[in-house]
């Protein structure tokens, strides 16, 4: 079973240590593991790297970063099968990566290259992949969900047996069109997993402050969807969890939501200073439930992997997004008459 709510508190610390109750946690094999540690490491550097590109002034816009909440879409992604979708909100880099697209594309898009997986056009918040079954980045709260259960209802028509990966914030919990999703895909049985990424501050407002309901898995009792609470700090539960989840959609048994419990260390966006909780609260995250340093203890201290192979993959994900970064900076910009391509009148 996955580790849910009712061994964390939901208010404040939530996610507890690695030491409190990790014996209840749901195994994974060292290759998995090892793959979940490189797949995070490759998110949290990769936007790291973004953060570096955005104050040298080489991105523009608007730029949301996902470092501390790596293990939400890794666990999510170990879970689902090839063909399956995700669709997202606006904080997109790392739903991007652990779908398998390229990071010299998706740096380069950041930087308005031509080679971006947008041509350039749509920064940060606006990136597709057909190919890798990755539809957005979207740049309205919460528009992505009607969105998303439109793609699983294309599902069951089709009869493809796949599942759409809808993901939201708390912020967007609030947001009249879910609901409307929510009664579409209950009424209709759709194969959709709904995820809450509940990082606590949506753009900078407590949850304790703007939800009345603050047990965000219980937002579709009212329309017999089943929904739990993971410590989504934590791959192995985020796994589990979501292996649960997916199977319950892809079943013919209809939507299903979880609730992931974690955390933002930067602000909402680069222009966010975060002014509304303390240091103390961010190095505490940082200190005592990191997803990444979580997964690395596991792996030297069970003797998964050794030092040196947990190295190689920190210097191979370093080299990673240095050559993305390199790449996306030398890359040409669109042509200006891409101005009037992929345009609806």
């Amino acid at each position: 079973m996955p580790a849910t709510a009712k061994s964390l508190d939901t208010t404040k610390d939530r996610p507890r240590g690695k030491d409190q109750g990790a014996a209840a946690r749901p195994p994974m094999s060292a290759e998995q593991e090892k793959l979940a540690f490189r797949e995070m490491l490759l998110i949290r550097r990769f936007e790291e790297k973004a953060g570096q590109l955005y104050g040298m002034g080489l991105i523009g816009g608007f730029c949301h970063l996902y470092i501390g909440q790596e293990a939400v879409v890794v666990g999510m992604q170990m879970a689902i099968e090839e063909g399956d979708q995700v669709i997202t909100a606006y904080r997109d880099h790392g739903h991007m990566l652990a779908s398998g697209m390229d990071p010299k594309y998706v740096m380069a898009e950041l930087t308005g290259r031509r080679s971006g997986y947008s041509k350039g056009k749509g920064g940060s918040m606006h990136m597709f992949s057909i190919e890798k079954n990755f539809y957005g980045g979207h740049g309205i709260v919460g528009a992505q969900v009607p969105l998303g259960t439109g793609i699983a209802f294309a599902n069951r028509y089709r009869e493809n047996n796949r599942v759409c990966l809808t993901y939201f914030g708390d912020g967007a919990a609030n947001q009249g069109q879910v609901y409307e999703s929510f009664n579409m895909a209950e009424l209709w049985k759709l194969p959709v997993v709904y995820i809450i990424e509940n990082n606590k501050y949506a753009m900078g407002t407590s949850i304790e402050r703007s939800h009345a309901q603050r047990d965000l898995s219980k937002r579709g009792m009212s329309f017999g969807i089943p929904g739990e609470q993971v410590d989504g700090m934590d791959v192995r539960a985020v796994k589990a969890a979501g292996e649960k989840a997916v199977a319950f959609a892809r079943e013919g048994k209809g939507p299903y939501i979880l609730e992931m419990l974690t955390y933002r260390y930067r602000g909402h966006s680069m222009s966010d200073p975060a002014k509304y909780r303390t240091k103390d609260e961010v190095d505490k995250y940082r200190k005592e439930h990191d997803p990444i340093e979580m997964v690395r203890t596991r792996l030297i201290e069970e003797k998964r992997a050794s030092e040196d192979e947990v190295k190689k993959i920190e210097n191979e994900v370093k080299n990673i997004v240095n050559e993305a970064a390199e790449f996306a900076s030398h890359e040409p910009e669109p042509d200006a008459s891409e101005l009037w391509t992929d345009v609806t009148r």
